[in-house]
């Protein structure tokens, strides 16, 4: 298999299963791809998630939905480059869903049956070009600036992803803390919804929202220098390391 995208489209009713072998490297000779290097579509979810205080439970009729590049994505440990021509380049932690088997128009009752597993993902985002307009594609597309591992976690090993603690770290201090239970538009309804317009097929990505403490909502607000460490961890899941490195 040349990629985790063909593995997983090869073998959707078996991951998770595959017999149990030796490693053929150790973590300390490998360097990360992101989990998915070659996606179909990414397609990410702003202001998905409730914060404390919020008692109204009030739901929008829909969520904004913009997409992602692949070359914008980065492995674990891989260092996001800081744009040259920016000061407000930002972070925001985030569960990936990754498709597992293809599908269009999905129910909701069956969404999960389409995943293949979750991963995290640091949807870096460069803040005044997200600004440019009302279209966030500018500020979401810089080359390497998301961190998305370090791996997928298949599906049958994470059986409550509306369940799971989330927090980001920059340089060791908890900038965001929530549970995926906190989502606006949770999974199943986010897959069915996106399914109507646009056919899901393995590899695609569903990067599902962030939680307030991203550098830009702080007062005052805090943008990522050079030599920062994000860490963004999901439990069950693992922790992405990436650190902010200078623009090449």
């Amino acid at each position: 298999m040349p990629d985790l995208k063909t593995h997983i489209a090869a073998r959707a009713d078996v991951l998770g299963q595959e017999p149990i072998a030796d490693p053929d490297y150790a973590f300390s000779e490998i360097r990360f791809l992101p989990t998915i290097p070659n996606p179909s579509k990414v397609l990410c979810v702003a202001i998905n998630y409730r914060e404390h205080g919020d008692e109204l439970n009030i739901r929008p009729a829909y969520p904004l939905l913009f997409t992602r590049f692949a070359s914008s994505q980065t492995g674990h440990n891989e260092l996001l480059p800081k744009p040259s021509h920016s000061e407000m380049f930002d972070y925001e932690g985030e569960l990936a869903v990754i498709i597992g088997r293809p599908g269009h128009r999905i129910a909701e009752a069956n969404a999960l049956d389409h995943v293949a597993g979750y991963s995290c993902f640091n949807d870096g985002s460069v803040r005044d070009w997200q600004k440019h307009s009302s279209q966030f594609t500018p500020g979401k597309n810089f080359a390497r600036t998301a961190g998305f591992g370090p791996w997928m976690v298949s599906a049958n090993e994470c059986t409550d992803p509306g369940n799971l603690t989330l927090q980001t770290r920059v340089n060791g201090e908890i900038r965001q803390r929530t549970n995926t239970s906190q989502m606006i538009f949770s999974i199943s309804w986010l897959i069915s919804y996106i399914s109507q317009f646009a056919p899901l097929v393995p590899g695609d990505v569903i990067v599902t929202g962030t939680p307030k403490g991203f550098g830009s909502s702080l007062k005052p607000p805090v943008f990522l220098e050079v030599g920062d460490l994000i860490e963004v961890e999901i439990e069950g899941i693992g922790v992405l390391h990436n650190a902010v490195g200078p623009d090449q």
